[in-house]
């Protein structure tokens, strides 16, 4: 009987191997708006989708790097869902900005200033963590 279970799991996990996988490219960045106490940064996920019926997404998940640190990071719940067999593309929006808290004074929201470059992550990047991080220039 364990047999029989054995190979029936491994029926299973080679039909779903075989099976084709949603794939995401990032396909814009861009600095939407920039204040005194923010940057705004806008950026465009497209998403393929090679079923015949539309998928929910539960949460986007993001992360902006510089110089191989993180600056900001979060998540948007129930973005809506990938339309069947066609690309979607989900726009994200991502405010940064730098608060500290002074003695006496209390919170103070620091002006960025910004130079440099945005580098786009690689696939791997983004689905394998692989090194080299997407990041962006120098703050």
């Amino acid at each position: 009987m364990s047999s029989l279970m054995d190979k029936a799991k491994e029926f299973v996990a080679d039909k779903i191997a075989q099976m084709p996988k949603p794939e995401a490219s990032l396909a814009s960045v861009s600095i939407k708006s920039f204040t005194r106490d923010s940057i705004l940064f806008h950026s465009e996920v497209a998403v393929l989708n090679p079923y015949s019926h539309s998928i929910p997404i539960c949460q986007l998940s993001y992360a902006l790097k510089s110089a191989g640190r993180e600056v900001a990071s979060g998540t948007m719940p129930d973005p809506g869902s990938l339309t069947a067999s066609a690309e979607t593309k989900l726009e994200v929006s991502v405010k940064v900005g730098l608060t500290i808290d002074l003695p006496i004074i209390g919170d103070f929201t620091i002006p960025l200033s910004t130079k440099g470059e945005i580098k786009l992550p690689t696939l791997s990047d983004l689905f394998c963590g692989g090194g080299g991080g997407g990041g962006g220039g120098d703050d």
